[in-house]
């Protein structure tokens, strides 16, 4: 599952969102959380602009953006706003993996990233776009090219959860679940989460 999915899945039974992510480990490794925290850290607008993950068109004297996460060629203000509504949700996002990497990326999106952009919404001018390209490269190749191997997504409105099996979210409606495999899977990680999550009312299954 990549986290972009975050932005759009709302909880099958009571069309909640939007939901929590729980993170316990990456298909995508360490290194590779690296690569992408070093080409932030160089901020190379050549490099990223030959990548073409955020794409620029003027049409008929108004200027279009999309990218990845916002795959609709927006005006600027729209693509802005959405861009910061996917920031948000990365609240949303508890990190419980091994990966030192993993979590500080997501604090420079919470932080830095989150702090540039809205500053930059505060005084829209499309000549000075190519000072946040590095920030909408690095929410990009985080939220796109990442990938959860486990976890669970939780809905705090009705307190069910619903396992990530292999990079898969299972969001089954509760007579299709499979009990003994889910509290399986829940005792499996029972390490990675606080005691105050379990002591909530969890449906369909708690340990």
């Amino acid at each position: 599952m990549k986290p972009w999915l975050l932005d759009i899945l709302a909880c099958p039974i009571d069309k909640h969102f939007p939901l929590d992510l729980y993170i316990f480990s990456y298909e995508t490794n360490e290194e590779e959380f690296k690569k992408i925290l070093n080409f932030f850290e160089k901020r190379d607008i050549d490099l990223i602009k030959k990548e073409k993950i955020i794409e620029i068109h003027e049409e008929k004297g108004k200027i279009y953006i999309r990218d990845d996460i916002v795959i609709e060629k927006s005006l600027l203000d729209t693509y802005i706003n959405l861009i910061i509504s996917s920031i948000k949700e990365v609240n949303y996002i508890h990190d419980k993996s091994s990966l030192k990497l993993s979590k500080q990326c997501f604090n420079i999106i919470k932080h830095n990233i989150k702090d540039k952009i809205t500053n930059f919404s505060n005084n829209l001018e499309f000549e000075q776009i190519e000072n946040i390209l590095p920030e909408l490269y690095f929410l990009n190749k985080i939220k796109i090219e990442t990938e959860v191997e486990t976890g669970l997504l939780f809905c705090s409105e009705c307190m069910r959860w619903y396992p990530i099996i292999e990079t898969i979210p299972q969001m089954l409606p509760d007579e299709y679940r499979d009990e003994k495999a889910e509290i399986k899977f829940l005792k499996t990680n029972k390490d990675l989460l606080d005691n105050a999550f379990f002591k909530q009312n969890l449906k369909p299954f708690n340990v």
